[in-house]
């Protein structure tokens, strides 16, 4: 048995009160939200890269901790509601998916509104992110929203057609019932009798199931996420391009209630994850498409004249995109041509200049 002493406990009593932190790191609650579930890749990579991240970085400056909760797949709201859930407080953050909201996000269809220019992720995020701080549209949008804009992110590598019946040429799509969201389904407008039907990512299996449509607009990834080769077994390589289609926001009155440090450090984060996200996205493109073809599908390519052809007939949306930005006191036709500059920069110039009518 230990003998104490009078030394022997003055000794515990400085190493006790020098053990005491002379700060307790502050706990800061943060309920994340998406309507789509937690095996689609952009709310994986929340989990998995975003979240023990933002972790890492305040735990190295030991003043802070997040307490986070994730509700993802309807449990809060559905796919199209983040954006008003965000807007009501009913998350502190969110993944907006933009293409459902072009008439509250018109700024966030620059990409999509620019078909057939680049299929590489990476340059297109960096892109629209860059214009994003360059000109205020973007953010003035989700602030309407009572949103923070953090980052622009891009998941998909190039939309393509998942039909259920082999398509050889654009010719082929005539009188074809295809399934898009957003302003892609404007890229059928040229195309005899072709008629666009809206849904979402997580409708597009039953739709093409029971036939209410023909084709859907997908990207590689997705379509091997969610089995799309058991009931759409040709994709059509269109390469219409990559597309910005979901953006991390916060809610104001949330926003406003954190220290600077946590600011901070959720800014820095957004953009990794935005450039992380593109990575792993054009990475997961060949084995999604392997994928595809391992489950039964089979992949056919559109000629480059066909693929011109199918540009020259669009209508320019492009321009009517900047024409909408326009007349919203911002500066659509500079947006426009900054973008198309940054991606001819970056290697990238498509079969169509959206820049002229």
């Amino acid at each position: 048995m230990m003998k104490w002493t009078k030394r022997s406990l003055a000794a515990v009593a400085v190493a006790t009160m020098t053990a005491v932190p002379a700060v307790a790191q502050e706990t800061v609650s943060a309920v994340v939200i998406d309507g789509y579930p937690d095996r689609s890749l952009w709310v994986r990579e929340f989990t998995n890269f975003f979240i023990p991240e933002v972790d890492r970085r305040l735990a190295e400056a030991g003043n802070y901790q997040m307490s986070w909760q994730e509700n993802y797949g309807g449990s809060i709201v559905k796919p199209r509601g983040v954006l008003e859930g965000v807007q009501l407080g009913l998350g502190d953050i969110g993944i907006v998916t933009t293409i459902f909201h072009s008439s509250k996000l018109p700024s966030q269809g620059l990409a999509a509104v620019t078909p057939f220019v680049s299929s590489d992720a990476r340059a297109v995020a960096q892109a629209v992110d860059e214009i994003a701080r360059e000109y205020p549209a973007m953010q003035n949008e989700f602030a309407a929203q009572n949103q923070v804009y953090l980052a622009t992110g891009v998941v998909l590598d190039s939309y393509q057609m998942f039909c259920t019946d082999p398509i050889e040429s654009i010719s082929d799509l005539e009188g074809r019932k295809v399934a898009g969201a957003g302003v892609n389904l404007r890229y059928l407008e040229g195309i005899q009798d072709a008629a666009g039907v809206r849904g979402g990512l997580t409708d597009f299996y039953n739709m093409l199931q029971t036939g209410l449509v023909d084709c859907a607009m997908l990207w590689p990834e997705s379509a091997a996420t969610f089995n799309i080769s058991e009931v759409a077994p040709y994709m059509i390589r269109t390469d219409f391009g990559s597309v910005n289609s979901k953006t991390v926001t916060a809610n104001q009155d949330y926003w406003n209630t954190l220290p600077d440090e946590v600011k901070d450090v959720l800014r820095a984060v957004s953009i990794d994850y935005r450039d992380h996200l593109a990575a792993l996205t054009m990475d997961n493109a060949a084995a999604a498409e392997a994928t595809y073809v391992e489950t039964g599908g089979t992949i056919i390519d559109i000629s480059d004249d066909d693929r011109a052809a199918w540009a020259a007939a669009m209508p320019n949306v492009a321009q009517e995109w900047a024409a909408t930005l326009n007349g919203n006191g911002e500066d659509g036709d500079q947006m426009l041509e900054s973008y198309l500059a940054k991606l001819e920069a970056a290697g990238f110039t498509g079969v169509r200049d959206w820049t002229q009518p």
